[in-house]
């Protein structure tokens, strides 16, 4: 067999001198769909948390050298909007739909069970992928997947609503809101995988590697057809990390605190004509400390965690510079539209104080600021998951109001953005005006692709697209907004934007603040001229109260068109699991198998007490080692392992100085045995028993809040490490002994 297909290969080579023949006309076989031999290759590129004033190339203070030579061969657009937050822009830009009417309300993670708000994107609105693979472009996605339903993220899926299915023939990256730039949950296509075995790795690097590989195999084998490629970081989306040698060239460049940052900014973006001569840069908010009010070591700190951002987001724009490099290195670059979006939102205000370990930070354990001064030289490696204060957000959203999550104010919509098509754009290193959103995108590649949105996609009506093509700004600098009218709604901020004015409320939480206790219907609103008033400052509703009352009218409108309606402000009620369906919501026995299955929260339960952990394991004796439960890392979980022969539980907090650790004196004798971990709530406090064959062998009582959470892996290792604490044992990839299988199961729950 393997003779006759050698056999039938040599038949296929070509003869020497001998120019290939034309491919045959196929009579029986269907044919694949082809595009326009016009029809350009599309590079898509968003990056992840954002503001307007960050990336050099709008003024800002990072050097974003391959973002700055793309505007200089192709358009600046400095009035294109998002819908200010993550999965929401996400699923707009690739739907070319408003984000209520796809179902993204908001971020998958605090779904609802309203029409605007369940995070499954309806197979009424196919994506980009979908429309342009039915007309003969190739397609990949690499990088941060955040509009999957997070109860679909697990081995069993369902994948109706994961890349592949969406029209991406190839996918490798995360499905996630962010991702351990170091120890990454990576996903290839629908398998979950572990990052390559390299010296000094980092997720940026490895996307752009994929891209660039993936680039080239295709143009290889199937140079007639085009491709469409979407790059999507996650960066500066916290943990904001970076290679150690990119963090040190950003020392000392943000010494002078983020209110001097600011103003240099807001002068760099006028002298650039990026904004208006008489464009207002705005006061900073009520409750945003001063820099010069800051202690010298929180200056310090502080300073360290906007050169760690910095440089996280000039490394992304290099590994961006390595695949525009490839696409010319190959002849490619002429003909291929490259649509660079510097963000989601704008940069992200989430965190007040900043935080060396934000994930602490979110579960209410907030550190000192002598803790995060002790841990700066820390920030941005691998055992830091750190994000910078809102001051920093609030500078690099210059010259706007606010930041990420607030939809009424510039400051958590408009991004810059960068469009290059050498072939077809000659009106180089212009900048447009023309009103933008996040919408647009889809449109403007059908037309550039000389296709139309289709009426139906396997057999489903398709939802109006709700975009505008830019293409007309092409050419025409000084061409009308085409898109005239466009409503924002995130977390019960909202506005509505039409011919120049805008109509907005007024933050009632506070973007760091994630409890939404205030109710959106009583936020106040404001109206802005933008024709007169670029960086909305000024509030002039009460000169024109017929203009405010006629947009929010039509805010109303369009609110109960998108499903937008009932308003929901809270954010971290929303967590909860209950809200949305589940795999082991309301079960109480769970049973796993060792192997290399990667199980999300999504897909094993949230063990606290009342649970108990039983695993049955055969050990030749002696010093067996290795997991048998690893769940989280680094950044808290639980570990219950063979130490030496000896069973033990790890608990850690995720901040390496708050550990419980439960061991056995004696190591196991060879046969088999059983391991239990059992937890139990007493007195306000957690105990914890670990039994080996129906005796106890060691107990802790404890006050930290012991919890299971993070990915989970039966006898195997996470892909982070658990601890960089020398006093905890290492843990090896996999066991020495053999796990027959572990149980999980709630015996009685807590009160």
């Amino acid at each position: 067999m393997l003779l006759a297909s050698a056999a039938f290969a040599a038949l296929a080579l070509p003869v020497a001198g001998l120019a290939a023949p034309a491919g045959p006309d196929w009579h029986a076989y269907p044919k694949p769909p082809q595009a326009s031999p016009q029809a350009p290759n599309v590079l898509l590129i968003l990056a992840d948390d954002v503001g307007f004033g960050a990336a050099s190339t709008f003024g800002g203070p990072i050097p974003t050298p391959t973002f700055d030579a793309l505007a200089a061969q192709g358009l600046r657009y400095n009035a294109f909007h998002t819908t200010a937050m993550c999965s929401p822009t996400r699923a707009a830009l690739l739907t070319g739909r408003n984000h209520h009417a796809v179902a993204s309300g908001s971020i998958s993670d605090v779904s609802l069970d309203d029409a605007g708000y369940t995070s499954v994107i309806p197979k009424s609105a196919a994506m980009i992928s979908r429309v342009l693979k039915m007309n003969g472009y190739d397609t990949a996605f690499f990088g941060k997947n955040h509009n999957t339903p997070v109860w679909e993220n697990g081995p069993m899926g369902p994948f109706d609503n994961w890349p592949n299915a969406w029209g991406f023939d190839y996918f490798y990256g995360f499905n996630a809101p962010y991702a351990d730039q170091f120890n990454p949950a990576l996903i290839e296509n629908r398998n979950p995988v572990r990052p390559p075995h390299q010296p000094g790795y980092i997720l940026d690097r490895d996307l752009a590697d994929h891209a660039i590989h993936w680039i080239d195999m295709q143009h290889t084998l199937r140079p007639d057809h085009p491709f469409f490629a979407y790059l999507a970081t996650g960066s500066m989306h916290a943990p904001h990390m970076a290679p150690t040698e990119w963090i040190a060239r950003f020392k000392g460049q943000f010494d002078q605190g983020w209110d001097k940052l600011r103003e240099e900014t807001f002068a760099r973006q006028k002298k650039m004509g990026m904004v208006p001569t008489d464009a207002v840069l705005n006061a900073r908010p009520e409750g945003l400390p001063a820099w010069n009010d800051l202690s010298p070591d929180m200056q310090r700190t502080y300073a360290r965690m906007m050169e760690v951002a910095a440089a996280q987001l000039a490394y992304f724009d290099a590994q961006t510079g390595r695949i525009i490099d490839a696409l010319r290195a190959s002849g490619q670059l002429e003909n291929t539209m490259v649509v660079y979006i510097q963000g989601d939102n704008g940069a992200s205000m989430e965190d007040y104080r900043g935080s060396h370990q934000e994930l602490l930070t979110i579960v209410g354990m907030e550190a000192k600021d002598a803790d995060m001064a002790r841990d700066s030289d820390q920030h941005g490696g691998p055992a830091s998951f750190g994000n910078y204060p809102a001051g920093w957000a609030w500078a690099t959203n210059a010259p706007f109001q606010w930041g990420k999550r607030v939809a009424s104010h510039l400051g958590g919509l408009r991004d810059g953005m960068v469009v290059s098509w050498p072939a077809r754009i000659k009106q180089i290193g212009q900048i447009r005006t023309q009103f933008t959103h996040v919408v647009d995108i889809a449109p403007t590649i059908y037309e550039a692709a000389g296709i139309k949105a289709p009426a139906s996609v396997d057999g489903v009506k398709q939802q109006p697209i709700d975009g505008t093509s830019m293409v007309y700004t092409f050419d025409h600098a000084d061409a009308a907004s085409r898109h005239r009218e466009q409503y924002f709604e995130m977390l019960g901020n909202r506005a509505y934007y039409k011919d120049g004015w805008m109509a907005s409320t007024l933050p009632g939480n506070m973007p760091w603040s994630a409890a939404g206790t205030v109710d959106p219907k009583t936020f106040k609103w404001a109206l802005y001229d933008l024709h007169r008033d670029w960086s909305q400052s000024r509030d002039v509703s009460a000169q024109f109260p017929g203009k405010l009352a006629e947009l929010k009218a039509a805010f109303d409108r369009a609110a109960r068109q998108n499903h937008v309606l009932p308003l929901d402000a809270k954010l971290l009620e929303r967590m909860s699991p209950t809200l949305r369906p589940s795999l082991v919501a309301n079960r109480t026995t769970f049973r796993y198998e060792p192997g290399d299955t990667r199980y999300p929260a999504s897909s094993f339960p949230a063990i606290g007490p009342g649970w108990t952990i039983a695993a049955t394991v055969a050990t030749a004796g002696g010093r067996d080692s290795g997991p048998i439960l690893v769940q989280g890392d680094h950044f808290g979980g639980q570990a219950l392992l063979l130490d030496e022969g000896r069973p033990a539980y790890l608990y850690s907090v995720g901040d390496e100085r708050n550990f419980v650790v439960l061991r056995s004196a004696q190591a196991l004798k060879a046969g088999t045995h059983q391991i239990e971990l059992h937890f139990a709530a007493e007195a306000g406090a957690t105990v914890l028993q670990l039994r080996v064959d129906g005796s106890q062998v060691d107990q802790a009582r404890t006050s930290l809040k012991v919890r299971g959470h993070g990915d989970a892996y039966v006898g195997r290792n996470g892909i982070a490490p658990f601890s960089y604490n020398p006093a905890l044992p290492t843990i090896p990839d996999t066991c020495d002994c053999e796990i027959q299988g572990l149980s999980v199961t709630l015996q009685a729950p807590p009160k």
